[in-house]
């Protein structure tokens, strides 16, 4: 079978000249390994280069190469491109999975398999495209060693005609993802071309869906989450970095690695300006980050779930012995080694509390690439005024997959390095005392190691002490000391980001979302309008502590839905927790299968438990 084309009722007829125009999704399953990455990224990035909206997320194995993938594309000209259950366009590639890859697909979708595949689909329900791959790319004339490489671009061009795409956008992303390679340019726009043209040749046309050249991205950047957290790291003055590779995080300190050698030397000297260390495991990781710190460097590490159990003792010393230090967590599924390649705000609640004994720390909460580069920088700085550890919560939704954002701004203005004091600035005071609340706000004034002044030194201790950083155990001094650190906590909240509200008076019901729940949620609130006449207001939380803004948020309505993408609801738990007047009305809506989150499900949650068909934690 070359190719075949089935109608049935429940597909919309082929005949039907009406097209959904830059709406819908594309998701290709192959083996990992086979090479599919690069087909992928440049179908993305040729979608992103005809000015439609669009994202991609990768869907991987987190052990041995040859287990199956898939990676979702969504465009959209309206620009929602959230994760989305229903597929409209299946490729399947891979022979371990077609049958489940088929079953899924809901009737009225398009199939693209691979033709020796095809006697595998039974489905009448369905338009199904048998393509002959392994003979289209024979025909392209490359080396036989060279084809199980370019074959994935075959379905490139195939899908390309399929949904009338230009094939100078394709050219395009093969240049952007092949452009120092001049041999793999060509091979692979051979490859494309060939699909095109045998599609061309051999399909019959397809009338549900169309991409047309638009002006939606105009301006914008197609990037991952970790990259532009390291991009925001070298922006924010970070200077010694010590991580461990461990999955979703380590990309951000790869693509740190790169930054810093091509931008962060000495121009007389040449030699580089900074230390990137890659330490044995976590806790010494930590360990070195914190010496640098408490030594003047803006340092971090970057991990995840597993990891930042192990660094649970290191981030109390932060917190008691006031250390400015950042923790990039980009948080994947647990428990324990759980699902390493799948998506979680499972670590939310372990954060916040880490370690033990009474222990508080700052969370960023970014919810899109930008922020991501944006709160690095504010991480760093937040780190050094409040001399303490701060998170940024990162998650694999975002953090290893591609996002659209309009460009970074370069920071304008100098490195705060917080309270600070000089030596003269010792010898003007007459006096320095370590851990005393000058100002009443919490945080005390530090000297640098090496402060040329005899005053100017002090104990840095993890265990009791007065204001000096004299050992102590008065119980006196041990509370007021605890006291002081609450304190900071409060002025905390004054100086992290602040929520984004979208609210109209006369709405009764709010949602509060953070992180990668922030664009699925924003769609469902349309939906669940359109559909079931519920209108919401809207509050997305950016930071914890929280400030009066959340309180005054929930207070203002008769229920608030608080998405957690996690089984606990940890985030409603802790708003329960802080606002704990207000608890009733907080109402719990979690997804964790390790899925990114999608509108549909918010809106089936919230809908069923205004039915009264589910009661919240």
């Amino acid at each position: 079978m070359s190719s075949t084309v089935t109608e049935t009722a429940g597909a919309v007829s082929q005949t039907d000249t009406s097209r959904l125009i830059n709406d819908v999704v594309i998701k290709v399953a192959t083996a990992n390994g086979s090479g599919s990455t690069s087909s992928n990224l440049i179908l993305l990035r040729s979608i992103f280069k005809m000015g439609i909206p669009v994202s991609g997320k990768n869907l991987f194995p987190s052990n041995i190469e040859g287990l199956p993938t898939w990676f979702t594309i969504r465009a959209n000209e309206d620009g929602w491109t959230a994760q989305r259950i229903r597929t409209d366009f299946m490729i399947a590639m891979n022979p371990q999975t077609v049958e489940e890859d088929v079953a899924e697909l809901e009737p009225g979708a398009i199939l693209i398999v691979n033709e020796s595949l095809s006697a595998r689909v039974n489905r009448d329900d369905i338009t199904v495209y048998s393509v002959p791959f392994d003979a289209i790319v024979k025909e392209t004339g490359a080396d036989i060693r060279l084809r199980k490489k370019i074959v994935n671009m075959v379905y490139v061009g195939v899908i390309a005609r399929l949904l009338h795409m230009e094939m100078d956008a394709v050219a395009a992303g093969i240049d952007h993802q092949f452009g120092s390679k001049p041999k793999a340019v060509e091979l692979n726009r051979n490859a494309a071309v060939a699909g095109y043209d045998w599609a061309e040749k051999n399909l019959e046309e397809q009338h549900l869906f169309r991409l047309q050249t638009s002006d939606k991205t105009d301006g914008q950047i197609l990037t991952e989450g970790n990259d532009a957290t390291a991009l925001g790291m070298m922006f924010g003055g970070a200077t010694v970095v010590a991580w461990y590779p461990i999955t979703p995080s380590s990309s951000v300190c790869e693509a740190l690695m790169q930054y810093m050698a091509k931008y962060r030397h000495d121009p007389e000297t040449g030699k580089a300006t900074y230390a990137i260390v890659q330490a044995e495991d976590e806790i010494a990781s930590i360990g070195m980050v914190l010496g640098a710190s408490w030594a003047g460097a803006r340092s971090f590490t970057a991990t995840s779930g597993p990891g930042i159990s192990l660094m649970a003792e290191m981030a109390g010393l932060s917190y008691f012995a006031e250390i400015p230090a950042v923790i990039v967590d980009v948080q994947r599924m647990g428990p324990s080694t759980g699902l390493p390649t799948r998506t979680s705000q499972g670590d939310i609640m372990s954060a916040y509390n880490l370690s033990h004994g009474d222990c508080k720390h700052v969370l960023l909460l970014p919810a899109n690439v930008r922020e991501c580069y944006e709160f690095a920088m504010e991480a760093l700085k937040l780190a050094e005024q409040l001399q303490t550890l701060v998170f940024l919560m990162s998650e694999l939704d975002f953090g290893m997959n591609y996002s659209l954002s309009d460009p970074f701004d370069p920071p304008t203005e100098p490195l705060s390095r917080g309270k600070v004091l000089s030596a003269e600035d010792v010898e003007r005071l007459g006096t320095f005392e370590r851990y005393a609340d000058v100002d009443g706000d919490g945080i005390g004034y530090r000297t640098l190691p090496g402060t040329d002044h005899a005053k100017a030194s002090f104990f840095t201790r993890g265990t009791g002490h007065n204001t000096a950083g004299n050992y102590s155990e008065s119980s006196e001094i041990w509370q007021g000391n605890l006291d002081r650190l609450s304190r900071k906590f409060d002025t905390a909240r004054t100086l992290v980001p602040q929520p984004i509200i979208e609210e109209e008076e006369g709405i009764p019901l709010g949602i509060i979302g953070y992180g990668s729940s922030d664009s699925p949620t924003q769609e469902a609130r349309g939906l669940l309008e359109a559909r079931h006449g519920i209108k919401t207001n809207y509050l997305r939380l950016r930071a914890l502590p929280i400030g009066k803004e959340v309180e005054e948020f929930i207070e203002r309505h008769q229920a608030v839905y608080v998405i957690d993408q996690n089984r606990d609801g940890q985030m409603a738990t802790i708003l329960r927790g802080e606002i704990f007047n207000l608890a009733p009305k907080i109402r719990s809506v979690r997804h964790y299968n390790g899925m990114p989150l999608d509108a549909e499900t918010v809106v089936g949650l919230i809908a069923d438990q205004e039915a009264g068909k589910e009661v919240g934690r």
